[in-house]
């Protein structure tokens, strides 16, 4: 496949020498409209691969992905067909932001704060420590300059990013061993990715990064002592309750984390303005429907794990909170000195956090103690 650059949204209505919708995805056959962008030629298919780093057909990540490609194929009326493939069918989990960088691949799914290696930054378009909840980074991304940021950043990389699926609140963990004090942290091995593993690792542990489909052989084998995922729903698909009895909730290490698509720029900018609308549309859509899935599954797997499983929850004390925000703030604020780009996102994200905090210190945070008040268990 021929592989161009993508326009980025200010500019699309002024595309006009970027065609799309060959078989080969070279753009032959498209009809320009008269105000000089490409239009869709509804009697051609362009072809995409999407790659990701979920297990294929998992649960909540792997069809997030999948339903965002079903959304593109739907709204286009099959004249963009993507085609997802899952962890190692094409690339390895890890390698999918060089894949789609380097043209290899035309779009991947994934939680951006894997590629932390190539920017601090990418971690606050996925989760940080003690950060913001799902809605709270839906807003900034989308209303208070997030994306644009996430563009400058991406685009240094020749990917054009969006939000395409939240995990809402994660759980803190699975652990062979009870957490009762900062010294059981001490020599922990634990799964944890992202700004989250410095924190265990500041605390005395080691953070160990894993794939999904690596983790329960891990933990079965005793090559690590905890891990966290995601939630019930994904957690009970894994099976983790049968090597790790003890779940602690909630995570300090990713309060909501946003899923990605990011297109290989070239390819971005080769889609006519009306393909481009769609993938934007089909990724709103699929983030939204994401975290009402994960919200409705969460709760009926929590039983599950509860009832029929006997896990046993627990909560990390006030002691380890303390000490895991202090940590958590200063290893966020360290992100901002790796360069002027990531300050810039540091300082925006903290605003917009500070935003959220007012407003939910007003809302949700006092309702659910009143809600609790009245209801019970």
């Amino acid at each position: 496949m021929d592989r161009r650059r993508f326009l980025s949204g200010a500019a699309v209505a002024a595309a006009g020498a970027a065609a799309a919708c060959s078989p080969e995805g070279a753009g032959a056959g498209s009809e320009t409209a008269a105000s000089g962008a490409p239009s869709v030629n509804r009697n051609r298919t362009r072809r995409l691969r999407m790659v990701t780093t979920w297990p294929p057909g998992f649960p909540g990540l792997g069809t997030a992905a999948e339903r965002t490609a079903e959304l593109i194929n739907a709204m286009s009326g099959g004249s963009l067909e993507v085609e997802v493939f899952g962890a190692g069918e094409i690339v390895g989990a890890f390698e999918v932001f060089d894949a789609v960088s380097n043209g290899v691949a035309d779009m991947y799914h994934a939680a951006d704060y894997y590629w932390q290696g190539r920017s601090p930054a990418y971690n606050f378009f996925c989760a940080v420590p003690m950060g913001m909840t799902a809605y709270e980074i839906m807003a900034w991304v989308e209303y208070g300059g997030g994306q644009e940021l996430w563009e400058d950043l991406s685009h240094q990389f020749n990917i054009q990013p969006f939000q395409a699926g939240n995990t809402g609140h994660q759980m803190g963990g699975w652990f062979k061993q009870e957490i009762n004090s900062l010294e059981d942290f001490r020599g922990l091995r634990m799964r944890i990715p992202g700004l989250g593993g410095t924190v265990i690792r500041e605390l005395g542990g080691a953070a160990v990064a894993l794939s999904g489909g690596e983790i329960y052989q891990s933990l079965q084998s005793g090559a690590i002592d905890a891990t966290e995922w995601v939630g019930p729903w994904n957690d009970l698909a894994f099976g983790f309750y049968r090597e790790a009895p003890f779940y602690y909730g909630p995570g300090f290490h990713e309060p909501g984390s946003a899923l990605a698509v990011g297109i290989n720029l070239e390819v971005w900018e080769s889609l006519s303005s009306e393909h481009q609308a769609i993938v934007r549309s089909a990724c709103r859509a699929a983030n939204n429907q994401s975290l009402a899935e994960f919200t409705h599954q969460n709760g009926l797997a929590l039983r599950t794990l509860t009832e029929e499983h006997g896990v046993q929850l627990r909560s990390f004390s006030d002691e380890i909170w303390r000490e895991v925000g202090r940590i958590a703030e200063q290893v966020v604020a360290d992100t901002a000195n790796a360069d002027p780009l990531s300050r810039r996102v540091y300082d925006s994200y903290v605003q917009a956090r500070r935003l959220g905090r007012d407003w939910a210190n007003i809302s949700e945070a006092p309702y659910y103690e009143k809600r609790e008040l009245v209801l019970g268990r």
